[in-house]
C-alpha cells in the first residue's frame, strides 16, 4: 500500500512521528522520531544508531507503527502498520545530515559519534490510514 501522494507533503515539513515497536517481552514501545519516505521504493525511513532499543526490537519483531500528525494541521494524520525490510549503514550518515537540514536547519547532524553507526529502517507499508476532519 503507498501513501497518498497528497500526504507526502508530511515528509517535506518538520514533522515528528511516533515509532512503535515490540519488545522482547510482548510490550509496546514507542519514541518520537524524525522520519522520512522514499516515494521511488515506496519506503518509510527511520535514521537511528546501532544498538539502540528500536534497532534491537525490529531484529527480533520487524512489524511495526508510525503515526504522525501534520504540524500545520492537527487534524491531518497518517498511521502506517508495516514491515522493516531493511537495516543498512548504506547512505545513514548522509540521511541523518539531511534530515538534520530539515529539523534543524543545520547541514550536519551535531550528536554524529564515529564510535556509534548509523542506520537506516526501511519501512515497507503493509497499511496506510490517512485522516483528515
Amino acid at each position: 500500500m503507498d501513501v497518498p501522494a497528497d500526504y507526502e507533503d508530511l515528509f517535506e515539513k518538520k514533522t515528528f512521528a511516533h515509532f512503535a515497536t515490540t519488545l522482547p517481552d510482548g510490550r509496546p514501545h514507542v519514541t518520537p522520531v524524525w522520519v522520512d519516505y522514499d516515494s521511488d521504493a515506496n519506503e518509510l525511513l527511520i535514521n537511528t544508531a546501532r544498538g539502540r532499543r528500536k534497532t534491537r526490537n525490529v531484529q527480533s519483531d520487524p512489524v511495526v507503527g508510525i503515526s504522525m500528525v501534520d504540524p500545520d494541521n492537527q487534524y491531518r494524520s497518517l498511521s502506517v502498520t508495516g514491515t522493516v525490510t531493511e537495516i543498512t549503514p548504506d547512505g545513514a550518515v548522509e540521511h541523518i545530515n539531511a534530515l538534520a537540514g530539515r529539523y534543524m536547519g543545520v547541514e550536519e547532524y551535531p550528536n554524529l559519534d564515529s564510535s556509534n553507526e548509523r542506520l537506516i529502517l526501511r519501512i515497507h507499508p503493509d497499511e496506510v490510514r490517512a485522516l483528515e476532519a
